[in-house]
């Protein structure tokens, strides 16, 4: 067994909780990995609630400042769920410090700072991932599957859109997702990158696009405490904050391949809990998938019988290793803490045989120059090139 020592930063957040149970459950759930995996450091703000949760699970080691887990000899992975803002500082010093990085997406703010995470990254020789997680789920690894083998030919479009009403209704309090100086890209990098890497991990490399990322509520309540997914009003305070990075996003791009692309996504879309969907278009067929059946996807076939064509529904099931690591039937569904799990298992993986799996930081960075080229396409009103 190869032992991993884990420090989790952002510990009591939303995704810090995610992350830090998948490792808490990673030998009895995956035993194939041959990984003795242990948390010494949960690192957060809160460190009344860093403690109560290190006192759960087992972990020695809480603080507040992420350098003292960055510089300990014995931790082999740095797991990043910090504000995006804080995303380059640390991954590079865990880096320099020869460290293994798991690091929440977005990736980074910039592609020059993604550029730089990457060549230190190689140097190093140490693993790395961003947390692009929904492609983790086998369906959509059946939908890259069906796609490399050239059964719906030649892809021609690609529709992609995902919403949330987070912050649909204008009382919705301000969070540090919504603040700029913390979250550059807002909704772009936070739920575009989703789309982003749906479309990097099934489709391939775009060329150029054209975007529209505007700011939909200019003010928000401030409201001490307020959290994300928080009750809307959680109390009147009278005082109000400027929100200072995209709500929303339109794009159409062009793939390297010449397929078309159109997406979009919000976290205003009021009554949209949750969508995820996309359509992917070929000279022979074509894939449509909807987050409202998980394990779903459905396959369109021009070779089948004239007067019997139709999409067909294809339930992933535990005939995929991924799936029958948790259920033994098809069409139970795997839930989004069972993905990011499945996820968490790719680092520990990777880690274990040294061999590097998408999304690194080097696929991350295709991703982070789409955000790229959105920011500027907004800014410029034009098409702009994606500088992959």
């Amino acid at each position: 067994m190869k032992p991993v020592v884990v420090a989790v930063l952002g510990a009591c957040g939303w995704m810090g909780r995610v992350h830090s149970n998948a490792y808490a459950a990673m030998m009895r759930q995956f035993p194939a990995l041959g990984a003795d995996v242990r948390i010494k450091w949960l690192v957060d703000d809160n460190e009344a609630g860093a403690r109560e949760a290190a006192r759960l699970l087992g972990v020695a080691f809480v603080g507040r400042d992420w350098r003292e887990a960055v510089t300990d000899p014995d931790v082999d992975l740095i797991d990043i769920c910090l504000p995006d803002a804080l995303h380059f500082e640390v991954a590079k010093a865990a880096l320099q410090n020869g460290k293994h990085v798991y690091c929440e997406k977005p990736f980074t703010d910039t592609g020059a700072e993604a550029d730089e995470l990457v060549a230190l990254a190689k140097s190093a020789g140490v693993i790395t991932r961003v947390g692009h997680s929904f492609p983790v789920n086998p369906v959509h690894q059946l939908a890259r599957e069906i796609i490399r083998s050239g059964e719906i030919g030649d892809i021609t479009m690609f529709r992609g859109t995902q919403h949330v009403d987070s912050h649909g209704d204008p009382r919705a309090p301000f969070i540090w997702r919504l603040d700029g100086e913390l979250a550059r890209t807002g909704i772009v990098g936070d739920t575009g990158s989703h789309m982003f890497s749906f479309m990097d991990y099934l489709i391939g490399e775009v060329d150029e696009l054209v975007a529209h990322c505007p700011i939909i509520f200019g003010e928000r309540p401030d409201v001490p405490g307020a959290t994300y997914g928080g009750q809307a009003p959680v109390m009147e305070t009278g005082r109000t904050r400027k929100v200072t990075n995209p709500d929303a996003g339109f794009l159409i791009c062009r793939f390297k391949a010449g397929a078309i692309g159109t997406v979009d996504f919000s976290r205003i879309a009021t009554g949209k809990r949750f969508t995820q969907r996309y359509e992917i278009y070929g000279t022979k067929g074509s894939i449509t998938y909807d987050y409202d059946q998980i394990a779903r996807l459905n396959l369109f076939k021009l070779s089948d019988t004239p007067g019997q064509q139709g999409f067909r529904a294809i339930d992933v099931g535990p005939e995929h290793a991924d799936y029958r690591s948790f259920l033994p039937l098809p069409n139970f569904g795997l839930g989004y803490n069972e993905i990011k799990m499945l996820e968490a298992s790719k680092v520990i993986g990777s880690i274990v045989s040294g061999v590097p799996a998408w999304p690194t930081f080097e696929d991350a960075k295709r991703i982070v120059a789409l955000v790229d080229a959105c920011m500027a396409s907004h800014a410029s009103r034009q098409w702009e090139p994606v500088r992959n």
